[in-house]
C-alpha cells in the first residue's frame, strides 16, 4: 500500500507551509465542546502574519447554532483546506483562538500553529482510515468500516457478513453519516474485488462519477 506523500519542507519551519493557503480559500474547521461534542463547519481562510497570527472568517451564524458560544479565546480548533495548483493536496493544522473580532466582519484570530501538514490526495495514494459507514447492497444496509480510502475508491470490511455474495462489477451505495445538521455523504461504487475473512468479508470498491469534494471531506478525517 502506498504511503501518503508528506510535503513538509524539512529546511523550513512548518508554519511557513501556511503560504500554500490562499486568501479566500474555503476551509473546514472542527470545534469540540468541553463535553466532548464535535462539529465541523465550512468557512474561509483570510490570511496570516508570519510568527504572529492566522485570520479566518466565522462560519455562517445560521449553521453554528449552540456551538457559537464555544468560539472564543482559548478554544482549540482544527483547520483543513485544499491547496490550489497542487492537484488535490490538503493542508491541516491545529491552533487556538487568540481572540475574536466583529469589525470589519466576524473574524477569528488564531495563534500560529507549531505544525502545518501538507499531504497529496492523488488517486493512487490510499490513506489508512477507520471510517464507520453503511453500505447498501440489494436494498439492505450493512454496517461497514472503510479501512482505507483514496480519491477514486477504498476498502470496506463487514463483520458477520459471511452470507454476502458479491461479484465484481456489482453496484452498491456507501453512506457516511455526518454531524447533525449536515448532509450525509452518499457514494455510488462498483465492487472491484471480494474476499472472505475469518469474521466477515472485505472488498475493494471504485467510486462511480463521484463528487471528488465529498471524498476529500472523508480524507480530511484521516489527515488529522
Amino acid at each position: 500500500m502506498a504511503e501518503p506523500e508528506i510535503l513538509i519542507d524539512p529546511t523550513k519551519p512548518s508554519a511557513r507551509n501556511l503560504s500554500y493557503l490562499k486568501a479566500g480559500a474555503p476551509i473546514i474547521i472542527d470545534i469540540s465542546t468541553p463535553a466532548g461534542q464535535k462539529r465541523k463547519f465550512n468557512t474561509y481562510f483570510i490570511g496570516y502574519l508570519p510568527k504572529k497570527y492566522v485570520l479566518i472568517e466565522f462560519p455562517d451564524s445560521s449553521k453554528l447554532g449552540a456551538f457559537s458560544q464555544y468560539i472564543g479565546q482559548g478554544t482549540v480548533i482544527t483547520v483543513r483546506g485544499l491547496i490550489e495548483g497542487r492537484d488535490g493536496a490538503a493542508v491541516a493544522f491545529i491552533s487556538t483562538i487568540r481572540q475574536t473580532l466583529q469589525i470589519p466582519s466576524r473574524i477569528m484570530v488564531l495563534d500560529i500553529p507549531n505544525t502545518v501538514t501538507l499531504q497529496q490526495l492523488r488517486s493512487s495514494v490510499r490513506i489508512d482510515t477507520q471510517i464507520v459507514a453503511k453500505v447498501k447492497i440489494d436494498d439492505v444496509y450493512w454496517q461497514t468500516t472503510m479501512t482505507n480510502l483514496s480519491v477514486n475508491g477504498g476498502q470496506l470490511d463487514i463483520i458477520n457478513g459471511e452470507k454476502l455474495v458479491l461479484a465484481e462489477d456489482k453496484v452498491i451505495e456507501v453512506l457516511v453519516e455526518t454531524s447533525e445538521g449536515e448532509d450525509n455523504i452518499k457514494l455510488d461504487a462498483t465492487v472491484c474485488n471480494f474476499k472472505k475473512q475469518v469474521d466477515g468479508v472485505s472488498f475493494g470498491v471504485k467510486f462511480n462519477q463521484v463528487n471528488k469534494q465529498q471524498v476529500i471531506e472523508l480524507l480530511y478525517q484521516a489527515l488529522v
